[in-house]
Parts: C-alpha cells; structure tokens; sequence
C-alpha cells in the first residue's frame, strides 16, 4: 500500500502591515500606559444619566487626541423584565422600610426607574442590552496629557455620567479599545450596563467632526481632522452675507489662505476684484489669464473722477421708477449722486479747502458737465468715457473765469490748488479718460507704486478705485462678484473718514447686488481708533466670514473683547501657528487648518510668503 502525504501550506506573513500595526514600544503601568513617544491613560464609564439628549455620546468623542469604544449587546427582553421586576418589588420595600427620608427618595426613584422601562420594553417594543463605553486620552507632552485628561472627566460630568479610570488592567483596556483586537471579556463584565437601545442609537454621533454645507468648495480642516466644506454664498439663519474678514499678524499665513479661497471662487465662477498694495497677487492674476492693472495711472490703469457712474439700482421696476421720480422733479439722479462722491474726492484731495472755495468748485463743475452735454437728466450709461470731461478741461475752466472775474480771488487760489491734478505730478494719475474696462473675471489692481506719494494722493486714489469697484459689484445682480481689500487699514485716515465710511456702505449694501467684500488687515486696533470707530468696527462686525489668525499684544486683547473669545480660543491666536485660525462661519467657530493641494501653490507664485 502506498502511502501519501500531504503538505499544507502556511499563510504567507505581511510584514509591511505588521509594522505599519505594531506601536514602536507598549509599557503599561497601573494607571496609564506608554505608546511609542505618547502616554495614554484608559478610562471607563460605569453608571449613565436617566435623561439624555440626541448625539450624547459626541460630547465624548469628539475631545481631541481621544480614542473611545463604544459596545452594544442585545440580551433577552424575557429575562431582563423578570429581573427588572424583581428589582422593583425589593426597591419598593425597602422604601416602605426606610427610616430616613434620603433612603426613602432614592428607593423610590429606583423603583420608578424600573416600571419605567418595563413599559418601554413590555408595552412598547423597546429592545434593550448591555452598553459599554471606554475612553483613552492620548499625548506626547506631560502638560497636555494632563489637560487632555482633564477634558474627558469634566465631559463625562458636565453629560451626568460616572467615569472612573481602570487601575491594574490598562492592557486588557487598550486590547479593547485598539481596533485590532475583540472587546475583552473581562473588560465587558466591568463596563457593560443595562440601556435602551433608543438610548444608544440616539447618542451615537454620526457626523459630528467637520462642517459641511452640502456644496460649495474644500475651505480648511478642522480641529479632528475633520473636511470644512463650505458655500460662501449660502444665505439663510444667521448667515445673511457673504463677506470676509481677516485678520492676523505678519507670517501666519494669511496671504496663501487668501490665495486658496480666491482660486477656490474663481472655480466656482466668480469674479474677482483685489486691491493689492504689496503686489502679491501679480503672479495668481497672470496664471489665470487675468487682467493686472497699475492703478496709479498710465495707459491701462486710469480711472477719471470726473467719470459719472450710473448708480445702483435693485432691479429694473426701481430703475424705472427713479426715472419717474425724477421726471416729476424728485429724488436725486447719478450726477447729483456723482456730485456727493465728488465733495469726498476733493476733501480728501485738498482737505484745506474752504467753504467758499467748495461752493466755487462744485459751481464750476456743473458748469463744465453741461458743456459736455451732461446735465441732471443725463442717461450716463449710454455715454463712452470720451464723453467725459477730465481735469485739465476743468483747470482752463477755471482759470478762464479767473480772467473773467479778476476781484473774486478764489478762481486764482482754485487754479493753484488743482494744477498739480491737471498739469502736475499728479496728472498721470488722475487727468485722462478712464482706460480700465476690464471685464476679465480675475483682476488685480496693483497699487504698490501709490505707497510712495503723499498721504493725500494715496488715501484719494483708493477712494477713487473704491467707487470704480462699486460700480462694478452693483453693475449686474446675477453675476458673483468678490471685492479683496488687502492691507485694508491703508485706507484707514481718522482725519478724513469719509473713505472708511464708503467702504462700510459697501459692505452692507453688497449682499443686494450677489457681491461680497472681504477685508484683510494684521492690525485690528487700526480699526477701533476712537475718531473711526463707529465706522470701522462695522468692517469687522458685519461680515458672516471671519478668519481670525495668530496675534498677540493689544491687537490680541482688542479681537477678545470684541468677538468674546474663550480661553482656548485665545491660547489658539497666541500661538500664531501658520495656517492655523479660528473660523467664524455666522455664529459657528471652528478651529481650522488650512491644509492647501499642493497644486495650488503652483498658481500662487512666490510674493507674499508660501
């Protein structure tokens, strides 16, 4: 007979997931554990609260550097109600013996407790089992190990349950806990009690970590890792705009966050408007094919004050409206409207300008309109920028009604006033027909070269882009248009704040148009100067959208007392880690992290710090 044998092979070993698996060096102690470089500590939670609320448990799972195990075995409703009742008899007797009221209360309330949930379970159908909840605090330093303990028990309490660490068995606790091994029996036998199943369906968090608008686009990573996906165009709640602030010191990263968000809107098909003092989005606005702009003049980048611009209106029954208004010799039309910007223009201009001087000024500017054909009953929209008047047409008016009128010696002081904007220096900024007519969707109006005039001439220049931009937003209501105001405190004069007051209209009145205004800057304080800051504190109030960064020293003190920061919330600002703020979605605040796609940063270019 011949004999054969069998040979069985042995599974192959993967020792690549055996090493990814295995923790480079486990030590239990009696009340902690060690993990490689971190320290753990198991906990257990042993009695429950007789009431509880939806997503109970997420108080308890989402404490950061936490791990948490959550066990539900169904038993015998049989059983358990014979149990149950037995419980209730023994309780009601001995509330009928107790001596002391306290005992009589609690036996009582046990015996309640009891009939309770046999009517849940008998009359109602409600299955019940053995619920069991382990918690394991995680960290690598002494300090935050601590503190991260600290959070688990204050959680557990603040929910009314008992937690209590397991001392003598933190290995059988973390063979529990880990995923890679089954719930420990002897673990079970300490931890599991007795709960409806409601009562664990209800608590369990399904999508606590994140924050998800359902659309929109990728925005940060919270605090547990958590996708941040947000619609800043999402009306409704408390979320009645779409416009930003952002704040932060130097370095922290405020510039690449920016950078992020513009592209991710630029996607989305929005059109984008940054005033860019520190030519940082030159690069970004050249790898989208867009349209930058020297705005300090020239050939491309003139914009003409004298230029009337067509007022917003809501829609088309307001627009019609407004023509009967004023056909009917009320309300007031776009060159008076233009007028009032104009007074703004010239105060800031030439904030010596007298009284008198003024009232010449604005005669004279009427008169010079009506040469041109443009009067108070103008359609300006149909006009071409040619059709306008510029500075040097206003000078010889003015100069020749000088000669004219030789005893009034304003005309002469208003000739030597406004030279240097028709014929000066300032000439090549502002004495020229409008050349910006770009309707590209990303444009960038630099405005580095204007950091190297006079307060004058940089604080009008940006009132004059800031009406520019106005028209633009207010132009089309279907159309998504997002103003970035960067290093928005330059714009800030506590002397003149009528430019701050212009930038905080738009700001309230952009949600009308589908248009949003963001506004960056790394000083708060400049904001709340006292002279301002009933104008400047609504540029940091109103928007829905506020990315607070790392800060420190008053700006620090200003941002906690105005939004009302918490302890941690303060302590995440000192920190000034880069690419980490604290996020202000209406009344929602995250703590975020903006993780960027690596190809992104090829389209952001190398100004402004990556």
């Amino acid at each position: 007979m011949k004999q054969t044998t069998q040979t069985i092979e042995q599974p192959m070993v993967n020792h690549a997931l055996l090493n990814v698996v295995t923790p480079i060096g486990l030590s239990f102690e009696k009340n902690q554990l060690s993990l490689g470089e971190n320290r753990g500590k198991a906990y257990g939670i042993i009695r429950y609260p007789q009431k509880v609320e939806p997503e109970w448990l997420s108080r308890l799972t989402n404490i950061p550097s936490t791990f948490v195990s959550i066990g539900f075995k169904p038993v015998d409703n049989s059983t358990l109600i014979n149990a149950i009742s037995r419980n209730v008899v023994q309780q009601r007797g001995l509330a009928e013996g107790a001596k002391d009221p306290l005992s009589r209360q609690r036996a009582e309330k046990a015996a309640e407790d009891g009939e309770k949930i046999i009517r849940q379970i008998d009359r109602e159908g409600e299955t019940v089992g053995l619920m069991s909840v382990a918690v394991m605090p995680i960290a690598r330093e002494e300090k935050e190990f601590k503190k991260v303990c600290r959070l688990a028990e204050s959680a557990a309490s603040v929910m009314k349950c008992k937690i209590r660490a397991i001392p003598n068995l933190q290995k059988e606790a973390f063979m529990h806990l880990s995923p890679t091994f089954p719930n420990h029996p002897k673990m079970e036998s300490i931890l599991q009690r007795i709960v409806p199943f409601s009562t664990f369906v209800g608590g369990f968090p399904f999508a606590s970590s994140g924050f998800n608008d359902g659309e929109g686009y990728y925005f940060a990573k919270d605090k547990n890792g958590g996708l941040v996906i947000l619609d800043t165009w999402r009306r409704g709640g408390d979320r009645t705009n779409s416009n930003f602030c952002v704040m932060g010191n130097s370095g922290v990263g405020k510039s690449t966050a920016i950078k992020h968000i513009l592209l991710a809107e630029y996607m989305k098909g929005t059109r984008i408007i940054v005033i860019d003092p520190e030519s940082e989005y030159k690069e970004l606005c050249q790898n989208l094919k867009g349209d930058w702009i020297n705005a300090v003049g020239g050939s491309k980048g003139m914009i003409n004050p004298l230029q009337v611009r067509p007022s917003p209106r809501d829609d088309e029954e307001e627009r019609e409206e407004m023509r009967l208004y004023r056909d009917e010799g009320y309300g007031m039309n776009d060159l008076a409207l233009h007028m009032k910007n104009l007074e703004i223009f010239f105060s800031l201009y030439l904030p010596s300008l007298t009284d008198m001087q003024k009232a010449v000024l604005k005669k004279c500017l009427v008169e010079l309109y009506q040469q041109f054909g443009i009067n108070w009953d103008t359609d300006v929209t149909r006009l071409s920028p040619e059709d306008f008047p510029i500075f040097s047409d206003l000078y010889a008016l003015i100069e020749e009604k000088g000669k004219k009128e030789q005893d009034n010696p304003v005309y002469g002081d208003l000739t030597l006033l406004l030279y240097d904007l028709a014929k000066g220096a300032d000439s090549f900024i502002w004495n020229g027909h409008t050349s910006v007519s770009s309707d590209s969707r990303f444009t960038v109006m630099d405005t580095h070269a204007l950091q190297e005039t006079g307060d004058n001439v940089k604080r009008t220049q940006y009132f004059n882009i800031l009406t520019y931009d106005w028209e633009q937003m207010s132009r089309n209501r279907e159309e998504r248009v997002l103003l970035v105001c960067d290093e928005a405190y330059l714009m800030i004069d506590p002397k003149v704040p009528q430019s701050l007051v212009y930038l905080r209209n738009v700001m309230k009145r952009a949600r009308k148009y589908e248009a949003a205004l963001c506004i960056i800057s790394h000083s708060l304080v400049d904001f709340l100067s006292e002279s301002i800051k009933q104008y400047g504190q609504a540029l940091l109030d109103i928007p829905c959208y506020k990315i607070l960064m790392g800060t420190d020293g008053k700006n620090l003190k200003e941002t906690v007392d105005l939004y009302d920061l918490t302890e941690a919330e303060q302590e995440l600002l000192l920190a000034r880690k880069r690419g980490q703020a604290l996020f202000l979605a209406g009344a929602k605040r995250l703590r975020v992290q903006f993780d960027i796609p690596e190809y992104k940063f090829a389209y952001m270019g190398k100004a402004g710090g990556r």
